[in-house]
């Protein structure tokens, strides 16, 4: 037979780092290609990213743009340039919204910090967009003394109605006792009985839109406290008032009133008037995108509509009015409860009669939501029932809808939403799970021989660096298992139902977002989230005991060393998700999903990312900071390691004895890998730019799900002990061939030749490497070879 051919370590390396780099750059050239198979680049390659300009972002098939902006890429200017009025400094201010001064009143005052005076950017019927006066407030005045004026609200409603609307104008400082006082003064203002201006209460509708851009949790602690029901009272009074504006309308940003009067003619047999809401470039409503149309028999819905109400009434009509708010935060559901950012508009639609006869309201949603992560699951028609306090079915049904449009009816007036559930769409790169299975699969295999070569081969180990080995490849190994096996949610298997679009059961959602609880998935997280823990924990470990070995030769292993790394190996890990999983059930234990604070729902691993783009605090608390304190550490130890013992030439030795780079670069590798020196490369993974987050995934994925081979090979494979049982069985198998006799004799002379070679290179070296082989490792080397240690590879 010929003889095998000596490599070069030079070579060998970079045909490994080439292979390496080819796998890589292959795996990224199949994603691209599947992406391109399954049209993921569609979007992208018909609306260039820089279409919607000024900050516009594409949303359904349109540009949406910030309110400073409009038209169809967000290119035509939407406000008010900065202005100076007297003493007075106003920024630019968007179109429809009042603008505060630079000016605040003194800290002296009640009102302190509050701006010293507003102004409206407003638009022409001829479309010029114009800066009306200057409204000076006081700064004696405050949201809690004012609502102590109502009584004198007929005759100094116009003051009351500035001061409120100055007083809300930066709802960012609003607080829910802020909101309650204005929410009682704003109520007054429209109440018939006390008089006050058709200019105050003009004003007044925008102190109510103003209102609704306070944020949702100083609404809802607003409404716990709030003893006497103002919002509800808000809400009617406003009902009413859309019935005294003739055939005007008042819109603001966030709120819109519409009355229509009828004259003879039209209140002949049945009445019928049809309210529409279309898109516009921005969220807000504008006077443009509210219309009117009497004696329209059905709905007419296109594809700029986002709200249509037909309203059909028997009998003679006076008059009807449409109220339509940007969100629900008026109306503080105990059932239904938000927790996306996805708008919910309220329609209160109301008639005014000279006999009581029935009426019916017919409506059309265009459901608004982000549709590339979200999937309509299910939609309730309902009604604000002031009796209950909440929304309520009754009288409301469902009709048959489409993706588009959701339809209801109803037989009564008053205040109408949709109540919208989604389903989350998670997707999941197919390919990179395939390499996460087969390399999870070769780590299984390996990490199992190794534990079993280890426990067989235990008579020939007198120190705890077997221990260790074995408690990692034990830790890791479960983890693995629970990876192949259990990290996928069943979950993501469930219909996403899209009949329940048109299912005729008319039920109110809990929340807006769906999700499915699963306990089993709480568990496997839990033991995903202990075993990978641990298995970081037994990698520091592995470190910080390879420093004592190597660094600190001349003492020796502290008393009941294996007894008190056991401890910290499999207890700290446990103690960590234990007060974890306490932590977050005792915050959350009142919500029936409180699990989801814990893991994520599209895998059953721990949640990382929040609402808000950050990163959750268990996730952080409990994984990232310890972990990252574990590598660290690893990583000092490692260099620590790599310049003083392996890389470090002794000069005593002769150019024969020198040891060969090959065999450092083994050990190098050997120290690295049970370290968890990779895991490293979790943090590029990091990086915002998607391409290069995505190579460092697939460099990341191929380094660590391959981990427990990487130890088989360079803890198992390397071994004496191994090589003579490989030998020996392949000597069994060469026997039975005839063919090749003598086979078996090269074999085991060509191993030993190579380990000889491979470890006996120097003396004085000899009994370092044991060291690093767990299957010659003896207590008199650790003690006793001190100075040989220190002039290692």
């Amino acid at each position: 037979m010929a003889s095998c051919r000596e490599w070069d370590p030079k070579v060998l390396v970079a045909i490994v780092c080439g292979l390496l780099t080819t796998t890589v750059l292959g795996l990224g050239i199949w994603r691209a290609v599947i992406r391109i198979q399954r049209g993921t680049f569609t979007i992208e390659a018909s609306v260039p990213i820089e279409f919607c300009r000024n900050g516009g972002t594409w949303e359904n098939g349109r540009c949406t743009c910030p309110e400073e902006w409009k038209g169809l890429r967000c290119t035509i200017t939407n406000f008010c340039e900065n202005s100076t009025f007297e003493d007075f400094t106003f920024a630019r201010i968007p179109v429809g919204r009042y603008g505060t001064s630079l000016q605040t009143c003194d800290e002296i005052t009640p009102n302190a910090g509050r701006p010293k005076a507003t102004r409206l950017c407003n638009i022409t019927t001829y479309g010029e967009i114009v800066l009306e006066k200057v409204t000076i407030g006081n700064c004696n005045e405050n949201l809690e003394t004012l609502e102590k004026q109502i009584v004198n609200i007929s005759k100094e409603s116009n003051n009351i109605s500035a001061e409120a609307q100055i007083l809300t104008s930066d709802a960012n400082r609003l607080t829910p006792d802020n909101l309650t006082s204005a929410t009682r003064v704003a109520g007054q203002i429209f109440n018939a009985s006390r008089y006050a201006s058709t200019e105050a209460k003009r004003v007044t509708v925008t102190t109510v839109s103003q209102l609704l851009d306070a944020s949702d949790d100083v609404f809802q602690r607003a409404a716990a406290a709030d003893n006497t029901n103002s919002f509800a009272t808000l809400v009617e009074q406003m009902e009413d008032y859309s019935l005294s504006l003739g055939n005007e309308s008042v819109v603001s940003p966030n709120l819109a009133v519409k009355s229509v009067n009828f004259s003879s003619k039209d209140t002949v047999g049945s009445t019928d008037v049809l309210f529409t809401v279309t898109k516009g470039s921005s969220d807000s409503f504008v006077s443009s995108s509210i219309s009117v149309n009497i004696n329209k028999k059905v709905l007419e819905p296109n594809q700029q509509t986002e709200l249509q109400v037909l309203l059909s009434s028997e009998g003679n009509s006076q008059a009807c009015g449409f109220v339509v708010y940007q969100n629900n935060k008026l109306f503080q559901s105990k059932t239904f409860k938000a927790k996306s950012n996805f708008t919910q508009k309220i329609i209160s639609s109301s008639t005014k009669k000279i006999e009581r006869a029935p009426s019916t309201v017919k409506m059309v949603f265009s459901p608004k939501y982000n549709q590339q992560e979200f999937q309509l699951h299910s939609y309730a028609c309902v009604y604000w029932n002031f009796f209950m306090k909440d929304w309520d079915t009754y009288g409301c049904q469902k009709v048959s809808s489409t993706d588009k449009f959701l339809n209801c009816s109803c037989n009564h007036t008053t205040n109408f939403a949709v109540l919208m559930s989604f389903r989350k769409t998670y997707k999941y790169p197919e390919s990179l799970d395939i390499m996460s299975n087969v390399g999870c699969a070769l780590s299984i295999t390996g990490l199992a021989l190794t534990i079993g070569f280890q426990i067989v081969t235990r008579k020939g180990r007198k120190t705890s660096v077997t221990w260790v080995l074995v408690s990692l490849c034990m830790s890791m190994l479960i983890f693995n298992l629970f990876f192949v096996f259990g990290i996928e949610n069943s979950n993501k298997n469930l219909k996403t139902s899209d009949t329940s679009i048109n299912d005729n059961k008319n039920e109110v959602p809990t929340q807006d977002i769906i999700v499915y609880s699963n306990p089993t998935c709480t568990v496997i997280t839990a033991l995903m989230h202990y075993f990978l823990l641990a298995t970081f924990t037994w990698s520091g470990l592995n470190a910080a005991q390879l420093y004592f070995l190597l660094i600190r030769t001349m003492k020796p292993l502290p008393q009941r060393f294996t007894l008190f790394i056991s401890l910290i190996g499999w207890g700290v890990p446990a103690v960590v998700v234990a007060l974890t999983v306490g932590i977050i059930y005792s915050l959350n234990g009142n919500d029936p999903q409180w699990e989801f604070e814990y893991w994520q729902e599209e895998i059953c691993w721990l949640a990382i990312s929040a609402s808000n783009g950050f990163i959750t605090v268990p996730f952080l608390l409990s994984f990232l900071a310890p972990v990252t304190i574990i590598l660290i550490s690893s990583v000092v130890i490692f260099i620590i390691i790599t310049v003083k013992v392996l890389w470090k030439n002794n000069q005593n030795l002769t150019s024969t004895k020198k040891i060969s780079s090959l065999k450092k670069i083994l050990s190098t590798l050997s120290i690295a890998v049970v370290s968890g020196i990779t895991w490293v490369l979790a943090y590029l993974m990091l990086i915002e730019n998607e391409n290069v987050r995505i190579i460092f995934s697939y460099i990341f994925c191929l380094f660590n799900t391959t981990q427990g081979l990487q130890i088989f090979i360079l803890y198992t494979v390397r071994t004496k002990i191994f090589q003579s049982e490989a030998s020996k069985v392949l000597n069994l198998l060469s026997s039975s061939t005839s063919r090749v006799k003598s086979l078996p004799s090269v074999i085991s002379v060509r191993l030993s030749d190579r380990m000889y070679n491979l470890l006996s290179s120097s003396p004085a070296l000899r009994e370092y490497f044991r060291l690093l082989d767990p299957s010659v490792v003896t207590e008199e080397t650790t003690l006793s070879e001190s100075d040989q240690a220190n002039t290692s590879i």
